[in-house]
């Protein structure tokens, strides 16, 4: 995989580069309440337009049905992405219509644009290979070299990710090549203990790369919604928490193939439980008990891991050598079931290992509980690109920078 060092050392002065961002934030209106990945691709497009190319920055945000939708506009990214480079950056209103044809040509060297965004066009989602490749030579007639930046999208077989690299020289950017580079510190003469936290709602999300784990974790915690399928698969009452019955016979198997092999397989001890979901948007102080996790109610619901279990994960991450954590412990968008979460953070926070945070969730709840972002080994920008590589997967986006 060749890198933007290359292409720099190369030469890109009055080059028009394609950087393929992941500029997927999270909107409160037309504020934007975490821009971690915005400033992951800084270093990127700032070594660029230093060396004097004509940057042209693209992502998508959202999930809109391939046509423009005001609601996930790239506007704020693109104002916010000038902020943090303290320079101004062009704003192209369409993808590879009049507006973005104008806007590149009217760079000079060193200058930035963005691109709005390109799930706008039908052509970057598209299931069929020609509509794909269609919107990908449009896309390709925008630059002379292509800078895969957008690590949280390298899973997806999207034209920008996987068929433009195809059609131009193409080279990974500083954070993917970081990305990858730490992934493969998970998967390639790992450092033991390595123990693994894994959160989040749905167990089905997380069976792939329990899978995997099975065969090289030391450890592996388990926490957040998919806990309950898990204490339902040791015969436990779960109440009215969250559970996906079809998946219990696998749990149980997983529980089964973990002891078999040695692999440490940690559940709840105890939860915190209440018999409502708690409002996320005013965030009222919750009513809520801590129950032993063989003890819950029939008519409530685990929100978050305990007391008891907080001590016991942080325990088990104490004396771990490498950590991979995905996933909320509970619902920690609620400063009353945020402890779990803030217990594992700590623990990683404290350990001396190599410690990694698996984008999504995880990496919202680092931010939005106040950690220093520099205490943890790394955060990743792409949670299901994570899981994904962990699985074993080849995903689209790398293999088209490898090629």
């Amino acid at each position: 995989m060749k890198t933007i060092d290359e292409l720099l050392a190369d030469g890109v002065d009055g080059k028009r580069v394609f950087v393929r961002a992941d500029l997927n934030v999270p909107l409160d209106g037309g504020t934007i309440t975490d821009d971690g990945r915005i400033r992951a691709v800084l270093p990127t497009v700032k070594a660029l337009a230093d060396a004097g190319a004509k940057v042209v920055v693209a992502s998508h945000l959202g999930r809109p049905k391939g046509a423009p939708d005001p609601a996930f506009s790239l506007a704020p990214a693109a104002a916010r992405l000038g902020e943090l480079l303290g320079r101004d950056v062009a704003f192209a209103t369409d993808t590879v219509g009049e507006s973005a044809q104008a806007t590149v040509a009217g760079l000079t060297g060193g200058q930035v644009a963005v691109l709005e965004n390109l799930r706008f066009n039908p052509g970057e989602t598209a299931k069929d290979d020609a509509e794909r490749a269609a919107f990908a030579e449009q896309l390709a007639a925008l630059a002379d070299a292509y800078v895969g930046d957008g690590f949280g999208a390298v899973h997806r077989k999207h034209a920008s990710v996987f068929d433009l690299p195809k059609r131009l020289p193409h080279y990974a950017g500083y954070l993917i090549a970081t990305e990858v580079g730490v992934l493969k510190q998970l998967t390639e003469d790992v450092k033991r203990p390595y123990v693994v936290a894994l959160g989040g709602a749905k167990v089905s999300d997380k069976l792939a790369v329990i899978d995997q784990l099975l065969g090289k974790a030391d450890r592996l915690l388990i926490g957040g919604g998919m806990a309950y399928t898990f204490l339902k698969a040791k015969g436990y009452e779960v109440g009215i928490s969250l559970l996906q019955e079809d998946q219990v016979p696998v749990v149980q198997e997983y529980m089964e193939r973990a002891e078999k092999n040695g692999v440490e397989l940690v559940l709840p001890v105890d939860v915190l439980v209440a018999t409502e979901f708690p409002d996320l948007k005013t965030k009222a102080p919750a009513t809520f008990t801590t129950v032993d996790a063989d003890a819950i109610p029939a008519d409530q619901e685990g929100l978050d891991i305990g007391p008891k279990t907080r001590e016991l994960y942080a325990s088990k991450l104490a004396d771990a050598a490498t950590v991979f954590w995905n996933g909320p412990m509970g619902v920690f968008e609620h400063p009353d079931y945020a402890g779990g979460t803030r217990a594992v953070a700590q623990a990683l926070v404290e350990a001396d290992g190599f410690t990694v945070v698996g984008g999504g969730d995880s990496a919202a709840a680092v931010r939005t509980l106040g950690f220093d972002e520099n205490a943890f080994g790394h955060i990743s920008t792409g949670g299901g690109a994570s899981l994904e590589y962990l699985e074993g997967k080849t995903l689209p986006g790398l293999a088209a920078l490898e090629d």
